[in-house]
């Protein structure tokens, strides 16, 4: 029984949310971990013919195959590198979908309180991304974009 009350005071201590901390290119950006299901290395990725050009393919991890978006395309960045620390992160909104996405590196797991967050503004990004972030966070000195994770993965198109 001693177990449960320690998990409780944990969560009530920690009041703040939990974002993955990712680089892609020189930017850190914060996914929100309780959209974290995975994370994996690089791995060979098969092309879609016809998708979007920021949709890199499709990987197949332990039997279950996942599309892969890269976030440096979608957001109109150089095209990804790949290196030794580039990662894909399973993305799960729902518990029967899945999407990875590539990112540079993954660097560290931050707990941000909520005044510790600031809702962007049009001036902090330029309009096209202001739509995919969620918040900036202030962590250290240093200031991590929050990705609204559902607005970038799920495709609003104008036509």
């Amino acid at each position: 029984m001693e177990d449960m009350n320690d998990v409780q005071n944990i969560e009530t201590a920690s009041d703040g949310k939990q974002y993955i901390v990712v680089r892609i290119g020189t930017e850190q950006y914060g996914i929100d971990i309780k959209y974290v299901d995975n994370i994996v290395r690089n791995q060979r990725i098969t092309r879609i013919p016809k998708a979007q050009p920021y949709f890199k393919g499709v990987i197949n991890l332990r039997g279950e195959i996942i599309p892969v978006m890269s976030l440096r395309l979608k957001f109109g960045l150089e095209p990804d590198e790949y290196t030794n620390t580039t990662r894909i992160i399973i993305i799960k909104l729902e518990p029967q979908s899945a999407i990875g996405i590539i990112v540079d590196e993954v660097k560290e797991v931050v707990t941000l309180s909520e005044d510790s967050i600031e809702k962007p503004t049009v001036s902090d990004a330029s309009d096209s991304m202001v739509q995919y972030l969620s918040g900036i966070g202030k962590h250290g000195d240093g200031l991590i974009s929050l990705l609204n994770i559902a607005s970038v993965i799920i495709e609003k198109e104008i036509i």
